[in-house]
């Protein structure tokens, strides 16, 4: 009954944003009905898990309203079998979503795609570890500490890149480690307020880059973000 209610919840918001004319294609849609947002949030607030709202998750930092989460999957389209760069792992969830469309739960492991994340709060990685355990995501996601804003190159090219986190500009680390027709998305502004971008890298010199949707995040602090107050 709990879980019935849970997925009209999360089919509400598909519904609401399709109805603004965003359409959710079905492997964004399977991945976000199939990962519950209960799991990656502190306790106190599992009853919200399914609100269409920030939380937040400690440590100043928050996991993203479930619409914004549906629309940066969207508009970064992983495929399956793609190696993927989160820049923010927060408490997990995010990586969850690109796990399960990159290494579907029905896939051959040796045939999936890889999630790498990075979070620059040690203990915020330590949840999202536990969390993504616990979700059975642990095999399809390796969550690291470090400055986001300078990227993994350890792993580098990847296919697709996404910024949890507001960036006075694009790095130029995370542009170099994107792949030749890969897509970054990333919110870029000031700390009160940003757009999303979608970078698609068309050689290693030329981007093509469109600005999206208004979107308010928490700082990307970093060499190539913003300095810690």
């Amino acid at each position: 009954m709990i879980r019935g209610k849970r997925m009209k919840e999360k089919e509400w918001v598909i519904k609401n944003l399709e109805s603004e004319g965003f359409r959710i294609p079905e492997k964004v849609r399977r991945a976000f009905l199939k990962v519950d947002r209960k799991l990656f949030v502190p306790q106190q607030y599992e009853d919200m898990a399914n609100a269409d709202t920030p939380l937040p998750i400690g440590y100043g930092q928050t996991i993203s309203a479930m619409h914004m989460v549906l629309i940066m999957t969207t508009l970064l389209d992983p495929e399956v079998g793609d190696k993927v760069l989160e820049v923010g792992t927060g408490s997990g969830y995010q990586a969850a979503i690109l796990a399960e469309i990159v290494a579907p739960s029905n896939t051959e492991i040796k045939k999936s795609g890889h999630v790498y994340t990075v979070e620059r709060i040690k203990e915020l990685a330590e949840f999202a570890k536990e969390n993504l355990k616990k979700a059975g995501y642990c095999d399809r996601v390796t969550v690291f500490v470090g400055d986001g804003s300078q990227g993994l190159k350890e792993f580098s090219p990847y296919d697709r890149i996404i910024v949890t986190a507001a960036s006075p500009k694009v790095p130029e680390s995370l542009k170099d480690q994107l792949k030749v027709g890969g897509t970054l998305v990333i919110p870029i502004g000031s700390i009160e307020f940003q757009s999303l971008y979608v970078i698609r890298k068309n050689s290693e010199k030329t981007f093509n880059i469109k600005k999206s949707i208004s979107c308010v995040f928490v700082p990307l602090i970093g060499k190539e973000g913003f300095d810690e107050k």
